[in-house]
């Protein structure tokens, strides 16, 4: 019976890997002074006609502060990914006449848009949504308003987050390296390639969101740990 509780209580664990409790502080700080900088910079900017932050914001600062790793976090995914996923949106708007069928036509295309720009950011689905169902495409100059909210917001977003990440001990934009002090062997002990993990992603048949880069970094890394135990015994 204790087991099936425990079981059942691991379903609330995170299941980010690598993630601690001073990583989720300094989200939670990253957060609070990335959309207030978004917000106090917009409102000082923006005329009170128009939107001065849009809700996709709060989800990019999701990914910005608490994963800046991902490749989902980085500035052209944001940037890219919430002003290419507006226009879509708008330009769906404009076309289909009935929300839920642009609604779903604009999340669609977006994921396909971004997808090709290599700009994929999963916000951007959201910044699609709004674009459709937010009354932005109403009228064509209100389109404009919102694109143009879409692009500051995002851009001042990316810049807060760029300076915010040279003081919390992650890199950013991200950039697999090694580690600072921590040695690393001259050669993978297994001979690991990046074909190597190429093919095995492919096996996989998965997409998973971390970088090949950081994935054979993090592969190296084991092995340094695997080869230390190794060597205690």
């Amino acid at each position: 019976m204790f087991r099936a509780l425990l079981n059942r209580t691991r379903l609330f664990v995170p299941l980010l890997a690598g993630a601690s409790l001073r990583d989720r502080m300094i989200a939670s700080v990253g957060a609070v002074l990335g959309i207030g900088f978004v917000g106090l910079s917009c409102v000082a900017l923006f005329p009170s006609s128009i939107p001065w932050i849009v809700a996709p914001m709060g989800a990019s600062a999701v990914l910005l502060f608490a994963v800046p790793a991902s490749p989902l976090a980085q500035p052209w995914s944001i940037a890219g990914g919430n002003f290419v996923s507006a226009v879509v949106g708008a330009v769906v708007a404009q076309i289909i006449p009935d929300p839920a069928i642009a609604a779903a036509v604009a999340v669609s295309l977006a994921i396909l848009t971004m997808s090709l720009l290599r700009c994929l950011h999963p916000p951007g689905g959201a910044a699609a949504l709004s674009a459709v169902l937010g009354g932005y495409a109403l009228l064509s100059e209100h389109v404009v308003e919102f694109l143009f909210v879409v692009l500051v917001n995002s851009l001042l977003l990316v810049s807060i987050g760029w300076l915010f990440h040279r003081f919390s001990g992650h890199s950013y934009p991200h950039r697999a390296q090694p580690v600072d002090g921590k040695a690393l062997p001259p050669a993978p002990a297994s001979g690991l390639s990046m074909e190597d993990i190429d093919k095995a992603l492919d096996d996989l048949g998965e997409t998973f969101d971390i970088s090949r880069e950081d994935l054979a970094l993090l592969l190296e890394r084991a092995e340094v740990h695997a080869a230390a135990r190794s060597a205690r015994r």
